[in-house]
């Protein structure tokens, strides 16, 4: 098992034991197991948290940047002969994932109907093609870019494994979200690009450790994102949960879980309330509940929001960035907050 994925592994038993005394005005709903792990940058990474351990077990054991080597993978073993160069993606997570590295694809999926690629990537990916969209992918436009790796994940594209693994070496993770880390060492695995995924999660290490000693208390921090018919309280199984987790800072009770969500409705927004309050909308907030809560008395009488500690955030990066380079600019923003 290479280097980095080892130390992930055991990064993730310091981040049950360690903890950083931090001392404010938090509002005491403060659960034990968010204190955050012992983030020591000089180890080159050997804190990186593992959100996942299903996920943290694939990879490779060849040496760094050897080849052929073969990826253990949601979808069983994959033999990759030599380093690829003509990368395909098939969702906004492994894009994120393999422009971090510094590698630009060849081809990518859209990450839905409407065509649009992350915004925070925009500057990087002009000119490159498009596979169709992540729930209706081109094989056939994906055959003719040639690619030597195809990188996606079995929830997305389970069922076209096979057509893809015909076309190139596929490389599936489980699922996009909350093991974002894995995810993004996988992808390193397949790519043989270890030594730059050593010095990216460095970088991130390094970002949540500012974020942690710029903090002025323990506040606890309430998630809130607005979709069509639907209104969710993030939990810690979410991309935006293990970023919290990382950091230590506790959260209200009902988002305390080991899920992705808890739905609330506009009657019940009351159990949104945190010391600090983060939200957003997937979409326009015209497409949903967003205006008219945010524009309600219930919301009004929230104490984050009375306080002026609620805060509107970007859903591209803070429930939507999947890899290094969004978890980043959502730790950039959380430390102008927190501070």
């Amino acid at each position: 098992m290479s280097r980095i994925r080892s130390r992930a592994l055991a990064g993730a038993a310091v981040i049950a034991v360690a903890s950083l005394l931090l001392t404010g005005c938090g509002s005491g709903t403060a659960q034990d197991s968010h204190s955050p792990g012992n983030l020591d940058v000089a180890t080159g990474g050997a804190q990186f948290a593992t959100a996942d351990t299903e996920t943290a077990k694939f990879g490779s054991d060849a040496a760094p940047g050897e080849f052929p080597r073969t990826i253990l993978h949601a979808k069983g073993e994959t033999v990759i002969e030599a380093k690829p160069i003509r990368v395909v993606v098939l969702d906004s997570g492994e894009l994120d994932d393999v422009l971090s590295l510094g590698i630009v694809p060849v081809g990518i999926a859209n990450p839905g109907a409407s065509g649009a690629q992350p915004t925070y990537l925009a500057d990087q990916l002009e000119g490159i093609p498009n596979v169709g969209t992540s729930a209706e992918l081109n094989i056939e436009a994906i055959a003719a870019l040639q690619p030597d790796l195809i990188l996606g994940s079995k929830l997305r594209a389970d069922g076209l494994y096979e057509q893809l693994s015909g076309v190139a070496p596929t490389v599936f993770s489980i699922r996009p979200g909350f093991p974002w880390k894995e995810n993004f060492l996988l992808v390193a695995d397949a790519l043989g690009a270890e030594d730059q995924a050593q010095s990216v999660t460095d970088e991130y290490q390094a970002a949540v450790q500012s974020v942690q000693e710029s903090l002025t208390g323990t506040p606890t921090i309430s998630m809130v994102r607005f979709r069509p018919n639907q209104i969710r309280l993030y939990g810690n199984k979410s991309f935006i949960g293990t970023i919290l987790t990382d950091v230590g800072l506790p959260r209200p009770a009902i988002q305390d879980i080991d899920e992705l969500a808890a739905e609330v409705s506009a009657e019940t927004i009351n159990e949104a309330d945190g010391d600090l309050l983060f939200y957003s909308s997937y979409g326009p907030p015209e497409g949903t509940a967003e205006t008219a809560v945010t524009a309600g008395p219930l919301w009004g009488r929230l104490g984050a929001v009375e306080s002026g500690n609620a805060h509107r955030v970007d859903d591209e990066t803070w429930f939507l960035g999947l890899g290094p380079t969004g978890a980043l600019l959502v730790l950039k923003d959380l430390k102008e907050f927190v501070g």
